[in-house]
C-alpha cells in the first residue's frame, strides 16, 4: 500500500494487469454477484432524476423492477446499490445482440439523453473504492469472472490503474492520475 494524497492505494492495481474481455465473459459483472452495484449517496439522486430519460433504453423487465423497487435499493448495513431483476442481473442491464451485458445507463450517456455515464463504482471495476473519515481506500477486487479479463490485460501488458484511467480521473481528477502514474512508473523502474 501506498499513500497519495488523501488516498491509500493498493499496490495490486499497479502489478494486476486487467483489460475486459466481454465477448469472453459476456458482462457477467452485470448479472452475477449477490447484491447491486455500489451506489453513493450522490448518485442515489441523479439515478431517480434520470429515471424517465434512460427508461427506453432498459428492457422492461429492468423497468418493471426499478418502479416496483426504486431507482436504486438499501442493504442491511444501510449501503446503496442498483436495483435486480428478481434478485439477479442489474435493472439497469442491458443485452445486444450477441447476449453481452451492457449499461443501459451508459447507452443512454452515448445517445446524449443524460451527462451521467454511470455509476463510479461500475466504471471503476475492477477498482473498489472505501471511504473513511479522513481517507479513501483504492483496491482491486479479484472475482474469478474475470479472469479472461486478467489474461487479456498480461497478452496487452495493460496494468488495472491504465485500464480504468477514465473512471479515476472521473473520480480523483486529472492532477491525481497524473501523480499516480509518476509513481507507477518509478515504482516499475524500482522493480527492474
Amino acid at each position: 500500500m501506498f499513500q497519495l494524497g488523501k488516498t491509500i492505494i493498493s499496490e495490486d492495481i499497479l502489478d494486476r494487469e486487467f483489460v475486459c474481455n466481454l465477448n469472453a465473459c459476456k458482462g457477467a459483472c452485470c448479472v452475477e454477484g449477490e447484491a447491486g452495484a455500489p451506489v453513493t449517496t450522490e448518485e442515489t439522486t441523479i439515478l431517480k432524476e434520470i429515471f424517465p430519460k434512460i427508461k427506453v433504453f432498459l428492457r422492461k423487465e429492468g423497468v418493471k423492477a426499478i418502479e416496483k423497487q426504486g431507482t436504486f435499493t438499501t442493504n442491511p448495513i444501510g449501503e446503496f446499490e442498483t436495483t435486480l431483476v428478481k434478485g439477479k442481473e442489474c435493472a439497469y442491464a442491458i443485452f445486444d445482440e450477441n447476449n453481452i451485458a451492457k449499461c443501459g445507463i451508459e447507452a443512454a450517456f452515448i445517445a446524449g439523453k443524460i451527462d451521467f455515464q454511470k455509476p463510479i463504482s461500475c466504471h471503476l471495476y475492477p477498482i473498489r473504492i472505501q471511504e473513511y473519515k479522513s481517507l479513501t481506500a483504492i483496491n482491486y477486487h479479484s472475482w474469478p469472472i474475470c479472469d479472461t479479463a486478467c489474461e487479456l490485460g498480461k497478452k496487452l501488458k495493460i496494468p488495472t490503474y491504465q485500464f480504468v484511467k477514465d473512471a479515476l480521473v472521473r473520480k480523483f481528477g486529472q492532477s491525481w492520475y497524473d501523480d499516480l502514474d509518476k509513481v507507477a512508473k518509478e515504482y516499475y523502474s524500482n522493480k527492474l
